[in-house]
């Protein structure tokens, strides 16, 4: 197997930016105050991203998945992220499993 210069340069290179990104978020988080609206902004991230993520599944597919959608993103607003997505799935396998 050979690897293409260009293409081991890519992959090192998205590597790095990703690690930069990362460090760069720590660095800083410990110059920047984080009070009132900007802790709500922050805080926001997390369920928007999770949204952007099973949106397209809820409405590509059918209504059992649609309505753990559903389900996931209301649990989002009050629930720790984790807590959410697993309601989610056990939510669309409760439905696939009645039939719906």
């Amino acid at each position: 197997m050979t690897v293409d210069f260009s293409t081991l340069l890519a992959i090192v290179a998205m590597a790095a930016a990703t690690v930069l990104t990362r460090l760069s978020g720590l660095l800083l988080a410990r110059h920047v105050s984080l009070e009132g609206s900007r802790r709500k902004a922050i805080e926001s991230i997390p369920p928007a991203v999770l949204m952007a993520v099973v949106a397209p599944t809820a409405f590509a597919t059918g209504i059992a998945e649609t309505i753990a959608c559903a389900v996931t993103a209301v649990g989002a607003l009050r629930l720790p992220m984790l807590v959410s997505v697993v309601l989610g799935v056990f939510c669309v396998a409760l439905l696939r499993a009645v039939g719906i």
